[in-house]
């Protein structure tokens, strides 16, 4: 997987890749060009085997402020109606690429986390904070509806419909104690504890069976849409291809060994 990119910073470290945007000094915001770098990037993870997990990182005590002001909104409001849709469709596609990557995605959140970067947040499949983090998904403030690239899908899911529709009607700041209380921050630490403990995590997950992550996270997101039936079948499906694969026996003959299994992804 490629780590040479030119609008976010990015490491790739013993199958654990670090992502984060690279503007601290306002509040990382993002760009058109970032935008379209990242989704590119999480598309072209989809197909490598080499990261088995990615921590989506802080940078200068803040997550991302979201869309920039002067690159992106100023822009915004001269565009025809077909470069808006081309616009929203773009930034959707980079929600879209998260959550069909394949690989676990943590977010590490510190001070500012709003508007995309609070989807991008909302896009992770675990999150963890600091007690300053400020998550706000703020398109409400700024004349826009809360329906922004997915929020209204996916954030009833992790915190349930009446707490979604406050923070999305408000567009107002929801504190790291809220977020762990409602289910959207699965820990937090200290601030010097932040990044040690999304890489432990990451580690964990990245030790771990490697295909079987991947049919987790690919279970997890395609089960929205299906029945309880489906979803039973689904599985059993996906069960039955992992009960296939090298790491299901690697497991069980370590076990009878009584040793640690050591997984290699397939």
């Amino acid at each position: 997987m490629r780590s040479d990119v030119s609008h976010f910073n990015c490491t790739i470290e013993d199958g654990i890749a670090t992502v984060s945007l690279d503007r601290p000094d306002r509040k990382n915001p993002l760009t058109f060009d970032s935008y379209a770098e990242l989704r590119d990037w999480f598309r072209d993870l989809h197909y490598a085997d080499d990261v088995g997990a990615v921590v989506f990182a802080p940078n200068g005590g803040n997550f991302s402020s979201g869309g920039d002001v002067h690159d992106i909104i100023g822009p915004l409001t001269k565009m025809s109606m077909k470069e808006l849709l081309a616009f929203t469709r773009m930034t959707g596609d980079l929600v879209k690429a998260m959550v069909s990557c394949g690989t676990p995605i943590i977010a590490a959140v510190d001070g500012v986390c709003a508007g995309a970067g609070a989807i991008i947040a909302m896009a992770s499949d675990l999150r963890i904070a600091t007690p300053a983090a400020k998550t706000a998904f703020l398109f409400n403030r700024v004349g826009l509806a809360g329906c922004d690239m997915g929020a209204c899908a996916i954030l009833p899911r992790i915190i349930g419909q009446g707490r979604a529709a406050e923070l999305l009607y408000l567009g107002r700041s929801m504190s790291a104690d809220e977020g762990q209380a409602w289910g959207f921050y699965n820990q937090i630490v200290a601030p010097e504890d932040l990044l040690s403990s999304a890489q432990t995590l990451a580690r964990r997950i990245a030790d771990g069976p490697g295909f079987a992550n991947m049919m987790t996270k690919t279970m997890l997101a395609q089960e929205w849409s299906m029945s309880i039936d489906q979803a039973i079948e689904a599985e059993a499906q996906a069960q039955a291809i992992c009960m296939q694969g090298q790491d299901f026996h690697r497991a069980y003959h370590a076990f009878v060994a009584r040793e640690k299994p050591v997984f290699e992804g397939n």
